[in-house]
């Protein structure tokens, strides 16, 4: 690798994101009208309480735990939460994720938000180890990224579950680094103009960001690189056109400090090629757009009985 800075400086992991898992559930509660649950109201005596499990049907990787203690935190806090594994576990067919005990009617009010959540995050994390461990087999170090190409209003979730994948975090937002895109270059006059453009406007405001310029040619590329482009993404560009780049970076007396993304379309099928190429990271999109929701079941455990409140 030419890169100088270590992963946990350029892409730091990532804590659980509370506040907006906070913010998320409120808003997923709302949404279903869990506070006027009437077909549980009306079927489930109010005096009952029951234990319940969260089981996986599937293998995967566990993300998002704190989510379901979020969930019935705000639907019942009588609701107790015992989790069998933490996010990042590695799970099999039929493993037990949480047990959950309290009122009967809480339990069953809050079991759809509290899995549409885990299964999604479970879901991002298991598809983003299998492309960490495809990129892995070339022994290469290149990292893999996701993009944000997330759920609207579910951003932060989304990127923990990459990073609980073994995946690092590209951007946040519009506000946190610059991203040159196809569009930006054209409209600001081609590659150098862009970044020329970019470098007035940091110098303008006193403030200093991470630059990113997305090239789809190599000669697209070169050019980005004369232009002291320090961050570089190859768009949809074929692994043969990625090697001539990363040759060509290895020429420069700069190429320490200089990183190389792959990105567009990338598929699992295809990510070892491009990481065999030498490139630095490889963006995926699919991480959060296309991942597959885990398969988990909640079910009642035991038969209700009376509720001591």
């Amino acid at each position: 690798m030419t890169t100088t800075q270590s992963p946990s400086t350029q892409f730091p992991s990532t804590q659980f994101p509370s506040a907006p898992g906070r913010t998320a559930v409120a808003a997923a509660l709302a949404e279903d009208a869990a506070e006027n649950d009437i077909t549980t109201a009306w079927s489930v005596p109010e005096d009952l309480a029951a234990t319940a499990e969260i089981r996986t049907r599937q293998s995967g990787i566990a993300a998002g735990l704190p989510v379901v203690a979020e969930v019935f935190a705000q639907v019942d806090p009588e609701v107790r939460i015992e989790a069998s594994v933490t996010d990042g576990t590695r799970l099999a067919d039929g493993d037990l994720l949480v047990r959950l005990s309290g009122p009967a009617r809480s339990l069953i009010t809050g079991e759809r938000t509290a899995l549409n959540f885990l299964q999604r995050l479970c879901g991002i994390a298991t598809l983003t180890d299998r492309y960490v461990q495809a990129v892995a087999a070339t022994g290469t170090g290149t990292r893999v990224l996701d993009t944000r190409k997330t759920a609207p209003g579910l951003r932060a979730l989304d990127k923990y579950a990459v990073t609980v994948g073994g995946g690092h975090n590209h951007r946040l937002d519009l506000a946190a680094m610059v991203l040159l895109k196809e569009n930006h270059i054209a409209a600001a006059g081609g590659v150098t103009a862009a970044i020329e453009a970019v470098h007035l406007g940091m110098a303008r405001t006193g403030r200093t960001v991470e630059v990113d310029v997305e090239v789809r040619t190599v000669a697209e590329a070169v050019e980005a690189l004369d232009a002291g482009a320090r961050w570089i993404m190859l768009d949809n560009m074929p692994p043969a056109d990625i090697a001539q780049v990363v040759s060509a970076r290895a020429g420069r007396a700069d190429a320490p400090r200089i990183l190389l993304e792959a990105s567009g379309t990338v598929r699992l099928d295809s990510v070892r090629a491009i990481a065999g190429t030498g490139v630095d990271l490889i963006s995926v999109g699919a991480l959060t757009h296309s991942a597959p929701a885990l398969d988990l079941t909640m079910l009642l455990t035991t038969g209700p009985v009376p509720c001591p409140r």
